[in-house]
């Protein structure tokens, strides 16, 4: 049976951050990735193969994104080598320092072990390995980004402060959009790589390499330090072993090669460390499903559970004054990265005290527009106009050979997608949620009337900026039917002071468990408030920094025990 030092279970911002650090320190390492790896070129834009694109291994299909369905809930995460940073905006916002929170909610107390002091060191070093730049706004051509400059002027008009966000991508030095990043082939998929070419499709994966994402930084780097990376192995099982952990996964052979008939095989290794990594819903599932194999775990498992926030409105239809008339306002959500900007509401809410949200311009694949403005009815009906037109002038002799203006009226001034903007809005939510499993299944009992009133304030503020910009406001339909969707799912298995308060310590050690840590977003015990993926990985490498000091110890011990 093969044996390492450590085993990483997941390969997003938690597991590809302890990868690489316990692997720089000389220690022994196993990742293993249930999903495969997409390099650049790879991600689907066909029909045809986007609809393969799920994750469903059941019905034989190994795709990146994976949808949990719960019933007040619907939650988006990636699978895939890399985790959530191959379907991210590439955002990475530090967690403001006052919402290193001590406080009760209805049912519980959210209560943070670690300060933001203690973050910082590890808030930069993540930033410097992920290469991290605010949006260059200030240079052509993304001076005239309208997404960019529509949100510096409603949080303007609206009193909120406006920032642009470190993001995870690479634009050049000096800036300049689709030029090949020198040495960018020196990674784990030997692709070269270009600079952003401002085409909104970071959500979809890029296929031109232009985003940070960790199989570029994290992963290339622990490659090349000799730590082994297992795609296409989904851990199913593990127990303590004497001297450590025995893990047991399925290897999914159609995946990786391709071959609808290869079946899944199954495979044992032991580890002296293991380190769970599987996200706030892979993480808690696995140790719900393993919890006969550890009994003495906290009974906080499961608990703390949110969606940070997340929150999805639309601006359509903006129009601005302009030379004495109302004319529609452009907002081209799809020129630039998904995400170059953000605003932030705090604490205080017009005098009252809130729960603090961001809200940042959202952008998507041209693509979509095609599919707005060209869907089936609006089209044929342009086209049979323009038919008929063509018809009209056979029959009655008409001579119009120049019919350019006719054929641009058959494709439509595509005005409405031209004119609106999704945002994206998340915050500080209740983490009154607790999973746990039903038929074996992962289930989620979550009160949304707790959060009300936090989604009242982030619905109203996200209609007055549709104001502001001369635009119309819809929110998501589902929040109307008391249900939302979030592709940022934390807490499950949450840090604590001691047993009875959480699953882990404030480093990600198990309670009662040694050699037991978590890394991923299961152990907020409570919404990080911005996007979370820096501070995952940021806890990540506290979390892994500890972990290398605790091996420095016991092998310390060892040398002196006598003989």
């Amino acid at each position: 049976m093969e044996s390492f030092d450590a085993v990483v279970v997941g390969s997003g911002f938690g597991g590809s951050v302890t990868a690489f650090r316990l692997a720089e320190a000389g220690l022994g390492v196993c990742l293993l990735e249930r999903g495969k790896a997409f390099p650049p070129g790879s991600f689907p834009r066909s029909p045809h193969e986007a609809a393969k694109n799920f994750w469903a291994p059941a019905s034989r299909l190994y795709g990146m994104y994976d949808m949990w369905s719960f019933s007040k809930l619907d939650a988006l995460v990636s699978s895939g080598l890399g985790g959530g940073s191959l379907i991210y905006a590439n955002v990475l916002i530090r967690k403001p320092e006052k919402w290193f929170v001590h406080e009760p909610f209805d049912g519980g107390y959210e209560n943070w072990p670690v300060t933001r002091e203690e973050l910082d060191r590890h808030y930069g070093d993540v930033e410097k390995m992920m290469d991290a730049q605010p949006y260059p706004f200030g240079v052509k051509p993304y001076q005239d980004t309208p997404k960019t400059i529509a949100m510096q002027q409603a949080a303007r008009r609206l009193g909120l402060s406006w920032e642009l966000p470190l993001l995870a991508v690479t634009f050049g030095d000096p800036p300049v959009p689709g030029v090949p990043i020198e040495g960018g082939e020196n990674n784990l998929h030997h692709s070269p790589r270009q600079t952003c070419r401002l085409v909104g499709e970071c959500d979809v994966g890029c296929n031109f390499g232009s985003k940070n994402s960790l199989d570029f930084t994290y992963l290339s780097a622990a490659d090349r330090l000799g730590a082994e990376i297992r795609t296409c192995c989904e851990v199913r099982s593990f127990e303590p072993v004497p001297q450590g952990f025995q893990i047991t996964y399925i290897e999914h052979g159609a995946a990786s090669d391709g071959d609808p008939f290869h079946p899944p095989a199954r495979h044992t290794v032991r580890a002296k460390r293991l380190v769970l990594s599987a996200g706030a819903l892979g993480t808690t599932y696995l140790l719900l499903r393993n919890r006969s194999a550890f009994p003495a775990l906290s009974p906080a498992l499961g608990t703390h559970f949110s969606g940070n926030g997340d929150f999805l409105g639309l601006v359509f239809k903006a129009r601005e004054k302009r030379d004495g008339r109302t004319v529609p306002r452009m907002l081209q959500p799809s020129f630039g990265p998904v995400i170059t900007s953000a605003m932030v509401m705090p604490r205080t809410h017009d005098g009252e005290t809130g729960r603090g949200f961001y809200i940042e311009d959202a952008g998507y694949p041209e693509f979509l527009n095609w599919l707005v403005e060209h869907n089936v009815l609006t089209l044929s009906h342009r086209v049979s106009r323009f038919l008929l037109r063509r018809g009209w002038s056979q029959l009655t002799h008409t001579a119009r050979s120049q019919v350019g203006r006719q054929l641009g009226d058959a494709m439509g001034k595509g005005l409405f997608t031209a004119t609106s903007m999704p945002l994206l809005g998340m915050g500080r939510d209740v983490p009154n949620g607790r999973m746990f499993l039903r038929d074996g299944h992962l289930d989620l009992d979550w009160d949304l009337a707790a959060s009300d009133r936090y989604f009242d304030q982030m619905n109203e503020t996200m209609q007055r900026i549709s104001h502001s910009l001369g635009g119309r406001y819809a929110s998501n339909p589902l929040w109307w039917l008391n249900r939302l969707i979030t592709v940022h799912p934390v807490g499950g298995a949450p840090m604590g002071h001691n047993p009875r308060e959480g699953v882990v310590d404030s480093f990600g050690r198990v309670f009662g468990y040694p050699g037991l840590s978590i890394a991923d977003g299961s152990v907020m015990p409570g919404p990080v408030g911005p996007n979370p993926s820096l501070t995952i990985a940021a806890l990540a490498d506290r979390s892994a920094e500890c972990m290398v000091e605790d091996d420095r110890k016991s092998h310390r011990t060892n040398r002196t025990r006598p003989s």
